[in-house]
């Protein structure tokens, strides 16, 4: 435990890898769970059932594992849990869930997360996200992977964010963001589709043909979201190669309320 510094205050039932360092003034609560090689900075708080993986860096002055900011909420053993290798710099603020929901507030892996970032209860992100200063996501968010979020997006509750998907600074979304769409706006609008990032990932340019297509049947040609999913399942008869990606599109089109809609 030489990795801990004399000021944190660590509860005895804490379950910390021995080569967990935490900074001073740092105070960890008896439910949490700590994996190797993750470094928590000074001045954090770290509460509530927080299970937290290998090798994150932690920066000082977060707060982890809180309860809710739900007035239902009524002490029930919901979580926070915490992938690998995640970057949380300063001020986030991470809830555990609510029993309203699966009661657990998930971050995968890979993820880099910047300054003052809210996850609000029962968020689900996945991996290999960007959220840059002050993105804010409300209750029950779920963020597809490779997502990346432009400062001070505001994000309504229950919204999804599709793998790929991208928001400009300070977009406030309303409605389901499919995934490959970039957005801007307040509230946001569909701008194009995320064709750089796919480049920069390795995509080949027969997937990329297949995405601007769904690009055209979702917001170029005028048709009604049913008929865009039609025009979108019919691509893979002539290019194969986009079939992984046209049913990731099209599952996330099923799963969209028509109350919610999607950016358009």
């Amino acid at each position: 435990m030489t990795h801990i510094h004399a000021s944190a205050i660590i509860d005895p039932a804490a379950e910390l890898d021995d080569s967990v360092t935490i900074g001073p003034y740092t105070v960890i609560g008896p439910h949490v769970c700590i994996a190797a090689g993750t470094t928590v900075g000074p001045h954090c708080v770290i509460e509530g059932r927080t299970t937290i993986g290998r090798d994150n860096r932690i920066f000082q002055f977060n707060s982890l594992g809180a309860i809710p900011q739900d007035k239902k909420y009524a002490g029930e053993p919901c979580e926070l849990r915490i992938g690998d290798r995640n970057t949380i710099r300063e001020f986030c603020t991470f809830n555990i869930g609510s029993p309203g929901d699966v009661g657990v507030t998930q971050v995968g892996n890979d993820n880099w997360i910047m300054a003052y970032v809210h996850l609000a209860h029962d968020c689900q992100v996945g991996n290999n996200t960007i959220f840059a200063n002050n993105s804010q996501l409300a209750g029950h968010v779920q963020v597809g992977d490779w997502v990346i979020l432009g400062g001070f997006t505001v994000v309504h509750q229950f919204v999804r964010l599709g793998a790929h998907s991208m928001t400009a600074m300070c977009a406030l979304l309303f409605a389901d963001l499919p995934p490959f769409v970039m957005c801007q706006g307040q509230p946001a609008a569909a701008r194009s589709m995320n064709f750089e990032g796919l480049r920069r990932r390795g995509w080949t340019p027969e997937r990329i043909s297949g995405i601007k297509a769904m690009h055209k049947a979702l917001y170029r040609d005028d048709l009604t979201l049913d008929q865009a999913k039609t025009r979108i399942a019919e691509l893979e008869d002539d290019q194969p190669e986009t079939a992984v990606d046209v049913a990731m599109m099209l599952s996330f089109l099923d799963q969209t309320s028509p109350q919610r809609g999607i950016v358009r």
